[in-house]
């Protein structure tokens, strides 16, 4: 998932936090290592994994190097190349898988409006996440991977675009769709939204392409 457009290229650090971009708190203190020792351990030189995540190899190694933090998007998209979870990029991994997911386990992540919170299990090929979902622009991107998404509505309201349709969602209303109809996700009410989503985690060749004009084309 990951419907944001990658972030401008900018090395200003917030106070306390080296590298890491203004308005992004110190949450992903793992991520930078983990991003690279998982590339490096799939074999994939940088330009290689840039090129399936739709992003640059330069912001890649920014990522890498704990320069820049990635946004849900980005660590959706990475986590699919490398055949990983979330929570495994996030350095999540307890000794023993507990099916109990406790309310204020995990400090919620905030990258580019998106705010999201571990509501699964790390380790699991079925990712679940609550969602702060901030307002569409026109210049979110469209998304298109293996798998599938389920997302419900919990507040406010949600422009979903999946192909040449667009679909509107109010508060309890859910969808399920095909992640390879190309998909935009974006919050219809100016204050955001708020939703539950589900997705498959699946290791393709053919994995996150990002599209910034809403147009599929071939890699």
């Amino acid at each position: 998932m990951e419907h944001l457009h990658e972030a401008p290229a900018s090395d200003t650090a917030a106070p306390g936090t080296p590298g890491a971009p203004d308005g992004v708190p110190d949450a992903l203190p793992d991520v930078a290592p983990q991003l690279r020792g998982l590339r490096r351990r799939r074999g994939l030189t940088l330009e290689a994994a840039a090129q399936r995540a739709g992003l640059s190899p330069a912001h890649l190694s920014r990522l890498e190097t704990g320069r820049r933090q990635p946004s849900l998007p980005m660590l959706l998209a990475l986590a699919r190349i490398y055949g990983t979870t979330v929570s495994e990029l996030l350095g999540e991994v307890p000794p023993e898988r507990d099916p109990i997911v406790r309310a204020g386990r995990s400090e919620p992540v905030e990258a580019d409006g998106w705010i999201y919170h571990q509501a699964g299990g790390p380790g699991r090929a079925l990712q679940a996440l609550r969602v702060h979902v901030p307002y569409a622009t026109r210049t979110d991107i469209v998304r298109v991977h293996p798998g599938e998404e389920w997302l419900h509505v919990l507040d406010g309201r949600v422009r979903l675009a999946l192909g040449d349709a667009v679909h509107v969602l109010d508060p309890g209303d859910s969808a399920h769709f095909d992640s390879l109809t190309p998909h935009r996700i974006g919050a219809a009410t100016r204050g955001g939204a708020e939703l539950l989503f589900v997705h498959t985690l699946m290791q393709s060749p053919a994995a996150e392409l990002c599209l910034g004009d809403g147009t599929p084309h071939p890699r």
